[in-house]
């Protein structure tokens, strides 16, 4: 057998960075490396064609840096290059080399958290234009009602730390009451960006306790867990010495400065070119 690795994860940006830390969480003996590519983020507004390229090429360096499973911690990846990725790229790759996403496992789930199957997606341009978790839900849950919303100016003032402004509530709360305008019923939201997370609270506040708001990263997580318990072959080829290493695209100082909104704490980064 080849030699071992780590779990790699990768996102277009910071947002992957919060389910990375659910990783760690749930499965915390693996050691994991995180590629974000910040230097060309945001993917959201992006073709397809240039999400798939620079999905692949990013899936291709950590494949090359020995790592045998790698996560897509990127709605919008994981929504324009994951099929074509798994079911093209892949097929005369190392058989034991897998690139999973955060689509399926999300939508896997959220059908069964809605009391009236209504549910609500808020995500990116791209995530929301795609259709991908309006297609998945449909086969996984068919009874459920969805209602979708692009939010195009929630990753901005994130990554600028703008949310908590005058201007970015009002920015949210706008965005919010286009997506419940859609369907009074609506009591589940699913947050389907890896950046939401941190205005998670901020969106509970705002809808109120009758409507429960849902990050992905927990669900991922502990479907992570469920696969790795389910293929030991692939248990076999991960590296276990809890250890967390950071790569980026952009300059390191940039990348760890803003990393630790995401983490709540302190990284090392290097910066590489794809």
């Amino acid at each position: 057998m080849d030699k071992i690795g780590p779990i790699g994860v990768f996102d277009s940006g910071y947002g992957g960075l919060t389910v990375l830390q659910e990783f760690i969480r749930v499965l915390p003996e693996y050691d994991y490396l995180y590629l974000g590519d910040n230097a060309r983020a945001p993917y959201g507004n992006r073709s397809f064609d240039v999400v798939h390229e620079f999905t692949l090429e990013a899936v291709n360096y950590l494949k090359n840096q020995g790592c045998k499973l790698v996560i897509l911690a990127c709605n919008t990846s994981s929504a324009k290059a994951l099929r074509t990725i798994q079911q093209i790229d892949l097929v005369h790759s190392d058989a034991n080399f897998r690139v999973l996403g955060v689509i399926r496992p999300s939508t896997e789930t959220i059908g069964a958290l809605s009391k009236n199957n209504s549910i609500g997606i808020l995500g990116t341009p791209g995530t929301i234009h795609s259709e991908s978790y309006k297609i998945e839900l449909e086969k996984l849950s068919p009874s459920s009602r969805i209602f979708q919303h692009a939010c195009p100016m929630w990753v901005p003032l994130i990554e600028s730390n703008q949310h908590h402004t005058e201007l970015g509530k009002k920015i949210i709360q706008n965005d919010i009451k286009v997506l419940l305008s859609k369907e009074r019923s609506i009591d589940t939201i699913l947050l389907a960006c890896t950046h939401y997370p941190l205005i998670l609270q901020q969106i509970q506040d705002f809808v109120g306790p009758s409507i429960s708001v849902i990050s992905q990263g927990p669900i991922v997580a502990d479907k992570l867990k469920d696969y790795l318990s389910r293929n030991e072959f692939m248990q076999k080829q991960i590296s276990r010495g809890a250890s967390c290493s950071f790569l980026t695209t952009e300059n390191s100082v940039v990348f760890q400065e803003a990393a630790m909104q995401f983490l709540a704490q302190s990284i090392k980064a290097e910066q590489i070119k794809l």
